[in-house]
């Protein structure tokens, strides 16, 4: 790999672009900041800017060439190109399909309770209609409205990855994730009315085992009507409408759902996408929309909303226009101490990297593999070398690293369930803990820069470009060149210090 000679510009965090609206998410931001008279961060250098997009969009680390190649590029469209390339690469169908995973509850073990088979199956489908791009409208529609066994109808599992089977809990599941609602702060009786929809959904097993037959089961409630009569049904917004005894309730439902009037549909999902990529939602918490918990910004809200629904629910659009604003590249250094600064995205917040993407960085960078277990090894869980961490199919297939640095159980689909606060027991871990230094140990990047014979500046720069995407400044540099100097063990045991240090850096270890 080269390696420039030259190092960042005084001030590896902070670019040279001016702040200027850069779209309409800008000028919607900074009117809102002028207003409460909150200055915003600076945009952030080119080095914190690859860095970040590779995590938030494909949930990897740019390697050491491609952060290079990216800092000395001189094309000013730079940023932009580099996010759509990022938005084809096969990671992005692999970090979110990761995320819905986390929403669906996409997990063989108890309380989910899937099985390996119809897990795997379930995660294939998710990544495909990723990968594949299918709208946003589309997708919801197969998982709310398909009837078959969950082997060979994946999206089916919607309906099996919960506590219960009941209509109610189909109907509370339904809310959290697709109109980002907590049904049991709702009044009266909207959460009964919407179960209603639901409330034909039945199950029956086949000669496969744990296979299972999700189906549209009229006689579940026809039984009860005067001669099958239609009946009346009340959506959430409280208009009302008439069930056909022969029509598929959860049809009924999906029309509703995914229609660009819903109140609901198009909030929640540009809520999430937004709070996904700014790391706090328009609406906070990101599945507690309710009247008494306002938007920080509604007409940005309303703005992607709109946009979304322009589209044709294609989310891809949503997120380049998001990660091309100016207001996702602000720096993560505030500029302000007012308390509604981080409301209102005044900069990018700091955030520990997910448990998933830790690991990978530390496997790719040491060259080393992550041994993972399951709770449920039959009828098989198929675990190939070298599995990225981001790419599990299922929930129920994990490591101690895992379990430790916040991974979700996917009991709940709640985004809470997801821990990114650093705690005692994860740093010790990091600086301490045997399978931490037996990756550094045995690492190949210190291996290739150790045999070379590299002086100690150009070690020390491949190092900070493959594990912080930067280069060195002139005093670290100076600071490294002194410790390779002054250690007697030699050029690999500094090397080795080098690398520990930088990985246990609050700089590696979160978004920034």
């Amino acid at each position: 790999m080269a390696v420039a000679s030259g190092t960042a510009a005084p001030g590896p965090y902070d670019g040279q672009a001016v702040l200027t609206p850069e779209n309409k998410i800008d000028a919607l931001v900074l009117s809102k900041l002028q207003a409460l008279k909150i200055q915003p961060s600076p945009v952030c250098s080119d080095a914190v800017f690859v860095r970040r997009v590779y995590l938030d969009v494909i949930g990897t680390l740019p390697t050491a060439l491609e952060a290079e190649n990216f800092i000395l590029d001189k094309n000013p469209n730079k940023r932009a190109v580099l996010i759509d390339r990022l938005l084809e690469r096969d990671e992005f169908a692999d970090y979110w399909a990761m995320k819905w995973s986390d929403l669906l509850r996409i997990k063989a073990e108890f309380p989910i309770d899937l099985w390996p088979n119809a897990a795997q199956a379930y995660h294939h489908w998710v990544r495909t209609c990723i990968k594949e791009n299918v709208p946003y409208d589309k997708f919801v529609r197969d998982l709310l409205t398909a009837s078959g066994g969950n082997f060979n109808v994946p999206q089916v599992n919607f309906y099996r990855a919960l506590r219960s089977k009941d209509p109610q809990t189909i109907a509370q599941t339904v809310a959290l994730t697709f109109m980002g609602v907590r049904v049991e702060k709702w009044p009266g009786q909207q959460w009964t009315n919407m179960s209603v929809f639901f409330s034909d959904v039945a199950y029956k097993p086949t000669g496969e085992w744990k296979e299972e037959i999700v189906y549209f089961n009229p006689a579940a409630t026809n039984a009860n009507a005067i001669g099958n009569a239609p009946r009346t049904a009340v959506f959430p917004d409280n208009t009302t409408t008439v069930l056909s005894p022969d029509k598929d309730p959860r049809e009924v439902f999906a029309g509703w759902l995914v229609d660009a009037k819903n109140p609901w549909f198009a909030r929640n999902i540009a809520n999430r996408v937004w709070s996904w990529l700014l790391g706090r939602g328009i609406i906070q918490e990101p599945d507690d929309i309710r009247p008494d918990n306002p938007p920080s910004n509604p007409e940005l809200l309303a703005y992607l909303e709109r946009e979304l629904v322009s589209s044709g629910y294609d989310l891809k659009p949503i997120y380049r226009l998001i990660l091309n604003s100016k207001t996702y590249q602000l720096s993560s250094i505030p500029e302000t101490a007012d308390a509604n600064g981080a409301a209102n995205f005044a900069f990018y917040p700091l955030r520990r990297l997910d448990a998933e993407v830790l690991i990978d960085a530390l496997d790719q960078l040491t060259g080393s593999t992550e041994t993972y277990s399951s709770a449920i090894p039959e009828p098989y869980t198929f675990i190939p070398e070298g599995q990225r961490s981001i790419a599990l199919p299922d929930g129920s297939i994990t490591s101690s690293f895992l379990e430790m640095f916040g991974r979700p159980s996917r009991d709940t689909g709640l985004e809470s369930e997801r821990i990114n606060h650093i705690t005692a027991a994860q740093k010790l871990s990091l600086l301490n803990s045997s399978l931490i230094q037996r990756k550094i140990g045995q690492s190949r990047m210190i291996q290739y820069q150790t045999e070379s014979n590299k002086p100690p500046r150009e070690i020390t720069s491949a190092l900070y470009l493959g594990i912080l995407s930067r280069f060195p400044t002139e005093d670290e540099l100076k600071i490294a060149e002194n410790y390779f100097q002054s250690n007697k063990a030699g050029k690999r045991e500094a090397t080795v210090d080098l690398v520990w240090t930088l990985m246990n850096s609050d700089e590696f270890l979160y978004r920034h």
